[in-house]
């Protein structure tokens, strides 16, 4: 999933929702053999009144290949004069061609069945209210696109979790959602593989605590993960529920930890569908990842509250190489678990994995009932997790 401005500006996320009633009841109309179709589905709605402009946030979209034959160099054209700049301003992301109020970026090929996520960062210049629309299409040299007005409202200041996963494949770098790796390639089945994932605050004010479940698509399976988290079996998908409470996560920053994933050694089809993970802050701090124990009072309780919840959300895929022998790998033991390194920033940060199409209400109604469930459990569990909270500025620096 490509995110325009990932260096220090981009994230991702899906509101399960929208996904679910948006894009699953879409019937695609007929088309020529070699011709794409496009559907763009807006998710992120609300900024977090006070977010600055070196840490904007990326309003999120997802478009999706209906068709079967792959997008051709696929374009997104952003056109901002109808935003109201006493209200909200825009970055244009690096490597993006720009002619007056408009600019255009290249996403590149889109394979026919999947989806891919791209932000367009925006930053809050005054008070609370509605900000005015976006009017952004979406192209491809044998497709016709599609185009939608988005309206942006500004709300009142606090934290703003949006979930970003990249998809499963071979040469991935793990660095904090840094897509920058020009080898991507399918997992050959068999073999272990990094997955790379975070949380990102995109609002005004600091997260305090965070719960998170992560699904993998059918035929993916977790060899090393958090400790302490309750993990399930459902509709044949591993699933991790997991819970921080000490965690602290600044606006700019994200979360993460280590997670590798196998490919089974029986998958039968190149692209399986579809991973998922969501994020919701808990309000309040205990224990001391990185700070002093915080107890949140009814007043932080109330500053907290979550800016955009429709983003907190994002899917993704896994990819596989079918054509060789499945080469089994050794799991190993975890020893001391050392913590990733981030790595160099990118610039516009093209070249990501696809994440999948919709979600599955199957999917999403299992986990709603999971999260019930494993509620009591995860309260009970260890509350220390080895966790990174990087900001995004950082890693480019270190660069």
């Amino acid at each position: 999933m490509t995110a325009f401005h990932r260096s220090t500006l981009a994230r991702a996320g899906v509101a399960v929702l929208l996904a679910a009633g948006g894009l699953a009841t879409v019937a695609a109309p007929a088309h020529a053999a070699d011709q794409a179709d496009l559907a763009l589905v807006p998710v992120s709605y609300d900024l977090a009144k006070g977010v600055k402009q070196a840490k904007a946030k990326p309003f999120q979209f997802n478009v999706e290949n209906l068709a079967s034959v792959d997008a051709k160099a696929v374009t997104v054209t952003v056109d901002t004069a109808g935003l109201k700049p006493k209200k909200v301003g825009f970055v244009v992301p690096d490597g993006c061609e720009v002619s007056g109020a408009t600019y255009t970026c290249l996403l590149g090929d889109l394979p026919g069945g999947t989806s891919e996520r791209f932000g367009i960062p925006l930053f809050s210049t005054g008070g609370r209210g509605a900000a005015g629309t976006l009017k952004v299409t979406i192209k491809a040299d044998n497709a016709d696109g599609d185009e939608v007005e988005h309206d942006i409202t500004v709300v009142k200041a606090g934290y703003d979790l949006t979930s970003w996963v990249q998809d499963v494949q071979a040469n991935v770098v793990v660095n904090g959602a840094v897509v920058d790796e020009p080898d991507l390639k399918p997992v050959p089945r068999g073999r272990t593989v990094p997955l790379d994932w975070a949380v990102y605050n995109d609002g005004s004010r600091k997260a305090t605590g965070i719960f998170y479940g992560l699904t993998l698509p059918p035929g993916v399976s977790f060899v090393q993960k958090p400790e302490g988290c309750l993990e399930q079996q459902f509709l044949g998908k591993a699933q991790l529920f997991c819970e921080d409470a000490g965690a602290v996560v600044r606006p700019g920053q994200y979360y993460t930890t280590d997670v590798t994933v196998k490919v089974g050694e029986g998958v039968t089809e190149p692209v399986l569908h579809e991973g998922d993970l969501f994020a919701y802050g808990l309000d309040a701090a205990e224990g001391q990842p990185e700070e002093e124990p915080e107890v949140a009072g009814a007043q932080q309780r109330k500053a907290f509250t979550e800016a955009d919840e429709l983003d907190n959300h994002t899917t993704f895929e896994a990819f596989v190489d079918l054509s060789a022998q499945p080469t089994p790998t050794p799991t190993p033991t975890p020893t001391g678990a050392p913590t990733p390194t981030p790595g160099a920033g990118g610039g516009s940060g093209g070249g990501g994995g696809l994440p999948v199409t919709g979600v599955q209400a199957g999917l999403i109604g299992g986990i709603g009932v999971a999260v019930l469930l494993a509620g009591g459990v995860l309260l009970l569990a260890s509350r220390r997790r080895r966790v990174v909270l990087v900001a995004p500025g950082d890693e480019k620096s270190e660069a």
